[in-house]
């Protein structure tokens, strides 16, 4: 459940807070509130927290405080940043057809425990340079027919911004490692800003250097459409972004792009829509060429809501990944299709393919390999959905492949009161070839695919 108090001294001044209260799993413990005696202690969260004002004798507004960012996308939704965080954004519109929006955001900091040192305790340097700060330029255009919208965004990371110390069952120390950052959202930037397996020479093996790199990541896009010739609607997006750090084993640096065609008619919008995204070479010493994402927790991906980030509610989703970054695909769609009043559907099928050589599987990533093999710190990475460090749910090579079929049925109940089915299904082709993956343990016992599928049911009240 989601509750948002809002207190409006006037339409130049006004605050908000919104709590976040689950999710609760029925008959689970006592911290998660749903197990018999109910009274959980750990379920209630502040998503947001902010005041809006604006500039007195102007129209520049801004917002400040914990908040909802997302980049612009005309057709899946941000592929680099959309998710809740700290920060402070300001917008003026110049006219009709010009406007821009400046903002700064502090995603991490004060979150590093420091490590050990001889002569210190555990804290040695605890919270030393481990911020990470963004900014941003949008400069949105409107005009007859037409919407364009070009954007930038720079973040200065620290070196400890990705690390923490660790130690074993004796207390002595661990090292540092990539998989605690910060955040409820930790998941995202762990697989969106660091290459498979982290700083890797050549031969797949470590570079034993530390966690402990000054890093610089910028991004840039455009985003439009055109509905000059409604009904008939053009979108696109093209993304750029690049992640350097001062160990470039470490780099990451790719492009995505999508392009969407619907025409809306009276019963429905049937749509084309297709992606591509830069993928891995065969060397994992020059770091990774997808594009770098930061956060896309909040997103829901137009163009899938099972294989990617995309379902507006509580449910399974980012089956194949989080970011659509190193993959491809094409697709249609009918959106919002109703025959009866108040009942819409959804159907959508995609293709899928990776971007990635098949060398990275071969050479580094599954269980045929020897010396090169990764290790993810809870073991080594063994085939395709092994979850490791700059991985997302199924890392996809040029020669595998995917289909998804998915449809939402949603009825207005009430004014206020929508109820959802969503169900989809997605069947997963993995080359085990010896040339790709060749015999991994993708579930822990065999190299068999087994293929997700999802049925949801949402009731949402909203007032």
């Amino acid at each position: 459940m989601r509750l948002q108090l809002d207190a409006v001294a006037s339409e130049s001044l006004s605050g908000t807070v919104f709590f976040e209260i689950g999710a609760q799993t029925w008959g689970k413990d006592s911290k998660n509130g749903g197990a018999l005696g109910a009274d959980g202690n750990d379920v209630v969260k502040l998503k947001n927290a902010y005041i809006d004002w604006m500039v007195p004798q102007t129209d520049l507004k801004v917002r400040m405080g914990i908040q909802g960012v997302a980049l612009p996308s005309m057709t899946t939704g941000s592929n680099v940043f959309n998710d809740d965080v700290a920060g402070v954004v300001a917008s003026y519109q110049f006219n009709e057809n010009v406007g821009l929006t400046a903002l700064w955001a502090r995603p991490f900091n004060d979150n590093f425990e420091g490590w050990y040192k001889d002569g210190y305790d555990k804290g040695y340097e605890a919270n030393y340079m481990d911020n990470v700060d963004a900014f941003a330029l949008l400069l949105p255009l409107s005009f007859d027919g037409m919407k364009v919208t070009p954007w930038g965004m720079m973040a200065a990371i620290g070196p400890n911004a990705f690390a923490k110390q660790k130690y074993d069952k004796d207390d002595n120390p661990d090292g540092r490692n990539y998989f605690d950052v910060a955040g409820t959202s930790n998941k995202y930037p762990a697989a969106g800003m660091f290459p498979v397996g982290g700083a890797r020479h050549k031969d797949g093996s470590l570079d034993n250097k530390k966690l402990n790199s000054y890093g610089t990541a910028w991004w840039a896009g455009l985003t439009g459409e055109v509905t000059m010739w409604d009904p008939f609607r053009i979108a696109w997006d093209f993304n750029y972004g690049s992640v350097q750090y001062d160990d470039s084993r470490l780099n990451r640096q790719g492009w995505l792009a999508s392009l969407l065609f619907e025409y809306k008619m009276d019963w429905g919008i049937p749509g084309l829509y297709g992606w591509y995204g830069s993928g891995d070479d065969s060397n994992p010493a020059n770091g990774s060429e997808r594009m770098p994402s930061l956060s896309v927790n909040n997103n829901n991906n137009g163009f899938s809501n099972f294989a990617f980030n995309g379902n507006p509610y509580i449910a399974r989703e980012g089956q194949l990944g989080y970011s659509m970054s190193g993959t491809w695909g094409i697709g249609a769609r009918v959106k919002d299709v109703s025959f009866v009043e108040d009942l819409k559907h959804t159907l959508r099928v995609n293709y899928i393919g990776g971007t990635n050589s098949p060398s990275m599987a071969k050479k580094y990533l599954s269980s045929g390999t020897t010396s090169g093999r990764y290790f993810t710190g809870n073991g080594y990475y063994d085939g395709p959905n092994a979850g490791g460090l700059g991985e997302d749910p199924l890392y996809m090579t040029t020669s595998d492949s995917a289909l998804e079929i998915g449809l939402t049925n949603t009825y207005q109940m009430y004014e206020n009161f929508t109820v959802m089915l969503d169900a989809a299904y997605l069947a997963t082709w993995i080359d085990h070839s010896k040339s790709v993956w060749g015999r991994s343990t993708m579930n822990g016992k065999s190299d068999q695919e087994r293929d997700p599928w999802n049925v949801n049911l949402s009731f949402v009240y909203a007032f």
